[in-house]
């Protein structure tokens, strides 16, 4: 494609940009106050642009997240969370994982650097010390930050995450002389949900995975009963804020009745 091509193509998505802006505004269609992304795709796409190393495509992947952030900030969005990297990610290669863990911990901070409130959730007991640290850190010193909250899922499996919520939630009564009979008769789902790793936090109305797999692979199980999912065709390097304002408008084409 030559350059006359590629500023034209750039100028058309533009243009689609803002009448896709003026839809979702002149409709009053609902923003997603909650935002889960799998960002996925990153070593198809530098396998695609013929790189050897596909950890440059783990950074051009990290290097999105804060377009993101700032796609979601400006459209209403409260709360984003990023899956980043998953318990079963955790089995590859060395070669591979350790490179990544370094591109995770730089992307955290430069989110804190950038100003955002950052919150860790998965099981960092699983991570090395350093990474475990690096986010820990991080979720310390942005607390206090008002706006837009961005959990990063690293080291998170949804599985584990609802065991570790009833081994939290078991330990909690146990401490308080309570036996597991008690703990039957007035156990029911908002006690797990007070121990999950999104305590506090409403559940996500939005899910948007890139790559074009369409599943959740675990991501947010329990929490994504009632959401919405977009599934996206680009790799997340690749990933637009063009596809960002589609995934909004299909969402606030939606019906969401909840069951009833």
């Amino acid at each position: 494609m030559g350059v006359r091509d590629l500023v034209y193509r750039n100028l058309l998505y533009k243009v689609y940009e803002r009448r896709l802006e003026h839809k979702i505004a002149k409709a009053a269609m609902p923003i997603p106050r909650h935002v889960g992304v799998i960002v996925d795709g990153n070593r198809r796409w530098a396998r695609m642009m013929g790189l050897d190393d596909v950890n440059r495509g783990h950074q051009k992947g990290a290097d999105k997240i804060s377009e993101l952030l700032v796609w979601c900030r400006e459209a209403g969005v409260e709360y984003v969370t990023l899956w980043l990297l998953s318990t079963d990610n955790l089995s590859r290669d060395k070669a591979e994982l350790e490179p990544l863990l370094r591109v995770i911990e730089g992307l955290v901070g430069n989110l804190v650097e950038q100003g955002w409130h950052v919150t860790p959730m998965g099981s960092l007991d699983l991570l090395p010390d350093h990474t475990a640290r690096v986010l820990k850190d991080a979720k310390e010193v942005t607390s206090h930050r008002p706006g837009l909250i961005v959990n990063v899922a690293v080291g998170y499996g949804g599985r584990r995450e609802i065991a570790d919520a009833v081994r939290s939630l078991l330990q909690e009564h146990a401490s308080k002389g309570a036996s597991i009979e008690d703990l039957v008769e007035v156990l029911d789902v908002e006690h797990i949900a007070e121990h999950l790793y999104t305590r506090g936090l409403p559940d996500p109305d939005l899910v948007i995975r890139t790559s074009g797999e369409q599943r959740l692979s675990g991501f947010l199980l329990w929490q994504s009963a009632h959401s919405e999912f977009y599934f996206c065709e680009a790799y997340w390097p690749d990933f637009r804020r063009v596809d960002f304002l589609r995934a909004l408008r299909s969402y606030g084409a939606r019906h969401r009745r909840y069951g009833s």
